[in-house]
């Protein structure tokens, strides 16, 4: 049987008032009252109602968090980010996988406005029109965790993508390679894009000239770096040195290469993005851009925080910085 407020307070002989300060931690409350209130609690084993405790006070201390895939160390990074600070500020979190497919998306954004959280924190693809429209018109603030928005209407936490892809590919340029393919992710998607933009910089500032035969197009996967490399070492001009949108691509290149017979760096340089754990676990080592998937989820988490609490906002798209760190997979010069 499902023990009740009542209960408690029929069983402490004090009225539900009293039990429901003590459960909220009135200060209110005599000392010897709250010690006892307590002991009753702590024997009946009474549970508060946190769906009630939210219809009485408006608000469930709960947040939705939306995320293409938790599988992955990237996204996992986030979450752990996001679940760290939650628990700071007392929320509890709500998380789904949308597959980062955007029926799912949209669908679960509603989901969550049902369970009436206080906040949703997004993390997708593409930032589309109607992503925008139902943020706009929901009742609770969302923040979008390394996911752009282009129209700049939704806060947000990033770093510069197209600024890491340009230094990335400025990087082995400077190592002095003539042939330097791109491995990118989804085609489609704004950062995606910004990091293909950053490529092409990086040739036009010192007047290279671009290959679109060395731009591949991947989905983030293992797999497919395995087979974008296996595409590339298929031409009869080779990339000397490739830029991967992703780590976990860049394993796959690296790994692809070698079951071909090619050494990594002396036969082909290997970038990568994100300097998740996998960049230290595969071999050689991998240099990349360090995106701070943890700080990003930590201050999305924290900005959303300060909507949902109606503190002031100075800055609503957060742009967090980013570094190289130069590792096995590339030449020392």
């Amino acid at each position: 049987m499902t023990i009740t407020i009542y209960d408690v307070a029929r069983e402490a002989n004090v009225s539900m008032a009293t039990v429901s300060r003590v459960v909220n931690g009135n200060p209110n409350v005599k000392p010897a009252t709250r010690k006892k209130v307590l002991a009753t609690i702590e024997q009946l084993g009474y549970r508060p109602n946190a769906v009630a405790r939210g219809l009485a006070s408006k608000k469930t201390t709960t947040v939705g968090a939306i995320i293409p895939d938790i599988s992955s160390i990237f996204f996992a990074e986030l979450a752990r980010g996001i679940e760290d600070i939650a628990t700071m500020y007392k929320y509890n979190i709500i998380l789904s996988n949308s597959d980062q497919n955007m029926d799912k998306e949209l669908q679960l954004i509603n989901t969550m406005l049902e369970k009436q959280v206080d906040g949703i924190l997004f993390m997708g693809g593409n930032i589309s029109e109607e992503h925008i429209k139902q943020f706009s018109t929901a009742s609770v603030p969302v923040v979008l965790a390394a996911t752009y928005d282009g129209s700049g209407k939704i806060p947000s936490v990033n770093i510069d993508y197209e600024a890491a892809a340009f230094e990335a590919t400025k990087f082995l340029i400077d190592k002095g390679n003539k042939r330097i393919a791109f491995i990118s992710g989804e085609e489609d998607t704004i950062i995606n894009q910004l990091k293909y933009e950053g490529y092409k910089r990086a040739f036009k500032e010192t007047a290279m000239t671009l290959n679109d035969a060395y731009i591949i197009h991947g989905d983030y996967t293992y797999d497919s770096g395995m087979k974008s490399i296996e595409k590339l070492l298929q031409l009869e001009e080779k990339p000397d040195a490739v830029f991967v949108a992703s780590d976990e691509m860049a394993l796959g290149v690296i790994h692809g290469a070698q079951d071909l017979g090619y050494s990594i760096p002396d036969d082909l340089e290997v970038f990568g993005f994100d300097n998740t754990r996998l960049a230290t676990m595969v071999r050689p080592t991998l240099s990349t851009i360090v995106q701070p998937m943890y700080d990003i989820g930590a201050v999305a988490m924290r900005l959303l925080t300060k909507y949902m609490n109606k503190e002031q906002v100075e800055e609503k798209n957060v742009v967090l910085p980013h570094r190289i760190v130069e590792r096995n997979s590339t030449k020392d010069k």
